[in-house]
């Protein structure tokens, strides 16, 4: 099986647990509903969020379309740039995957702005339908990403003594987050953490092309 060939098995398998698990949500559950899976620190809690990952939004309806466009954007150059890679023998299988991790999550997320909106109708005191007779919530690039992993590991209240949250209640971790911002968030602490060197050979590469190139023109 090639590079290419796994970096697709990988993404395939992303993008199917990622929005199997979030029609699963969607068609079963209403927004704030729990299951608690493990008790005290693990619960699936359905959220919807209008923005980026772990639930931090861009304000207003431009707001969105931006972040739905950027989001687009950035797909097709990572996809180009996963493409480019896999085919180069030198470049550390390693790093192909959590380029092909941040790729698949990125597509995992934005299928649900450009999409949910137009399939589903709303989940708001109610368990949301598949292509309902009215119509979706809204309007294609203004669909909700879908959230639903939260882990409450740590209960508690600030010290006093703190000025502002001073006695208000602490909980970490805090933001609810899915499969698809698991999977950005794994590819790029694996690229931080295990191929920031791979970065600076390129980098080197290209100073000793430049190099090359003046020294020729001279």
């Amino acid at each position: 099986m090639s590079r290419s060939v796994k970096s697709l098995v990988i993404i395939f398998g992303i993008l199917i647990a990622d929005q199997g698990l979030k029609f699963w949500i969607k068609t079963n559950l209403s927004i704030g509903d729990e299951i608690v899976v493990f008790k005290n620190w693990f619960i699936l809690h359905f959220v919807e969020n209008n923005g980026m990952a772990f639930g931090f939004e861009f304000a207003g309806e431009y707001g969105k379309v931006f972040l739905s466009v950027f989001r687009i954007l950035a797909v097709i150059a990572i996809g180009w740039y996963l493409f480019k890679l896999a085919k180069q023998k030198e470049i550390p299988f390693g790093f192909i995957v959590s380029i092909a991790l941040i790729f698949a999550g990125a597509i995992g997320n934005i299928i649900d702005s450009l999409f949910y909106g137009i399939i589903f109708n709303d989940s708001y005191g109610q368990v949301a339908a598949l292509f309902p007779e009215g119509g979706g919530y809204s309007s294609f690039l203004h669909g909700r990403v879908v959230d639903m992993f939260y882990f409450p590991l740590i209960e508690g209240r600030y010290p006093q003594w703190l000025p502002k949250v001073g006695g208000n209640p602490f909980i970490f971790f805090r933001p609810v987050f899915n499969i698809a911002d698991s999977a950005i968030t794994v590819g790029i602490f694996s690229i931080l953490i295990f191929y920031r060197k791979h970065f600076n050979k390129i980098d080197e590469k290209r100073e000793e092309v430049v190099e090359t190139a003046d020294s020729t023109e001279s």
